[in-house]
């Protein structure tokens, strides 16, 4: 009996807790969720001062710009201003009349080893053969020429003969007009610029690299503007390095325009612009500089031929001036055989004259092509380019 009440009270406890367990799992499942808290509201924080920290902004005195110490930094950037390029101030060139005379002194010393070498040897009491052929050396090693020199001395045995008694102003006479005789007196030596039924003049320079071909084109246009003409620089020597800069100087300085293209370009379009400008400017002269070409370069003097044939699609040349180094002797001449034979030499233009015993090529050079000397460069001052004047490079050769 006993066991059965002890069942009886172990099922109802069990009984009681599970009907706990059911209406817990109950109300937890039905119970809504709490509400949820009201959040804290934090201000802003309030922006921070320079170098300070971040904290709420406290009074203080404030500096001005000119009480805070910058720090140091680079050097402020000045702009310079480009210097002002002044114009070069324009030179009145010397008057070309009588230029060689006033020249002569510089010429005459020279050219002492010529005629005062040819005078002291006619002066001699007895001329005999050996004599003569000193007189012979004497002007073949001035670069006359072989033809020439044998005519000269043939001429002078002849006269020497006939005259008999020599006084020194005899002989000086008598040398005197057989080096006029050589050289020729009756060719015209005008630099031709001044066509009648047009203008401008068209000059074309020609030479070699190294006889001054750029700096006797300079000069030329000094000659001419001295003359009062007004000119204008075709730079169509486009080959050589500095060349159009050059004579765009020598333009300059007397107030002359010149036309430039760019370096290795065409010279044919520069030479072919140059003389378009010039009767666009209406000016007397137009001078071209040609590239130095050598002698021995076929396609370089057909190329020179090309700038000759462009040149003349406006008008012909008046003239082509072949400017050689007075101190090549026999190689100026073959240099002027070949450029006779590419474009129409109308004259020659001899450099380096002073300084050198050889004026003999003025003779020779003439006999070559059979065109005058119409100019000889005297030195490298800017005015010592001259027109030819035979009677004047005499004098000078044999002296007072």
């Amino acid at each position: 009996m006993e066991t059965v009440i002890l069942a009886v009270v172990i099922a109802v406890v069990v009984l009681c807790a599970l009907g706990g367990l059911i209406v817990g799992s109950r109300r937890r499942k039905s119970l809504p969720p709490p509400p949820p808290k009201t959040p804290d509201i934090t201000a802003p924080p309030a922006e921070p001062h320079v170098g300070d920290e971040a904290e709420t902004p406290r009074d203080e005195p404030r500096r001005t710009i000119e009480e805070v110490d910058l720090p140091g930094g680079p050097a402020p950037v000045v702009v310079e201003e480009p210097p002002v390029v002044e114009a070069p101030a324009i030179e009145i060139p010397e008057p070309t009349a009588g230029r060689l005379v006033r020249l002569r002194t510089r010429l005459s010393r020279s050219q002492n080893a010529l005629g005062k070498g040819l005078l002291t040897l006619l002066s001699r009491e007895h001329l005999d053969d050996d004599t003569w052929e000193e007189i012979e050396d004497t002007l073949l090693t001035a670069d006359v020429g072989v033809q020439p020199t044998q005519e000269l001395v043939e001429r002078l045995r002849e006269r020497v003969r006939v005259l008999g008694t020599r006084t020194p102003e005899e002989l000086r006479g008598l040398l005197r007009e057989e080096l006029l005789e050589l050289i020729g007196t009756d060719a015209d030596r005008t630099v031709r610029t001044e066509p009648e039924d047009r203008k401008p003049g068209i000059v074309m320079v020609v030479g070699v690299n190294g006889t001054g071909k750029t700096t006797t084109t300079g000069k030329l246009a000094r000659v001419l503007v001295a003359d009062g003409r007004t000119v204008v620089l075709g730079a169509a020597d486009t080959f050589r390095a500095a060349a159009a800069d050059q004579l765009q100087t020598w333009g300059e300085r007397v107030g002359a325009y010149t036309v430039r293209g760019p370096e290795a370009g065409d010279p044919a379009s520069v030479a072919f612009d140059a003389v378009k400008e010039g009767k666009e400017m209406g000016v007397d002269v137009v001078l071209i500089d040609t590239a130095g070409r050598l002698h021995t370069k076929t396609g370089l003097m057909d190329e020179l031929g090309k700038v000759k044939r462009v040149v003349e699609k406006h008008a012909p040349l008046d003239e082509v001036l072949l400017v050689l180094d007075a101190t090549t002797g026999q190689n100026g001449l073959v240099q002027a055989r070949v450029f006779a034979e590419v474009v129409d030499i109308t004259g020659i233009v001899l450099t380096k004259l002073d300084g050198t015993a050889k004026g003999g090529i003025v003779v020779a050079v003439q006999r070559e092509l059979g065109v005058p000397v119409k100019l000889v460069g005297l030195g490298e001052g800017a005015d010592d380019l001259a027109p030819f004047e035979p009677e004047a490079f005499v004098d000078a050769l044999i002296g007072d």
